[in-house]
């Protein structure tokens, strides 16, 4: 199973560092500028930043750990962007 969200910021690339670096200190992450990937027991998270956007895909074998990794990744995203006021995505099904 998989979902895909984008969220509308200009500073995607900080985020998906911070994220993949916070995440980093008890699971396996893989990282760059504008690319990230953290490996959850559960799940993989993928994050893409663009300029003007992050991307943010979750796969998992079930919805019940879909639905945790998208909480989670979208929980600790809203506290490192406390400055920003950033909208809640839409998650599409791929496929």
């Amino acid at each position: 199973m998989q979902t895909t969200a984008s969220v509308a910021t200009t500073n995607a690339s900080r985020y998906l560092q911070q994220l993949c670096k916070h995440f980093g200190h008890k699971i396996e992450t893989r990282f760059d500028e504008s690319s990230g990937t953290c490996l959850f027991p559960t799940g993989t998270v993928g994050l893409a930043a663009h300029d003007d956007r992050l991307v943010i895909t979750v796969t998992a074998d079930d919805e019940e750990a879909l639905a945790r990794w998208r909480e989670v990744i979208w929980s600790h995203l809203v506290r490192f962007a406390f400055r920003e006021d950033l909208v809640a995505p839409d998650w599409t099904a791929a496929g």
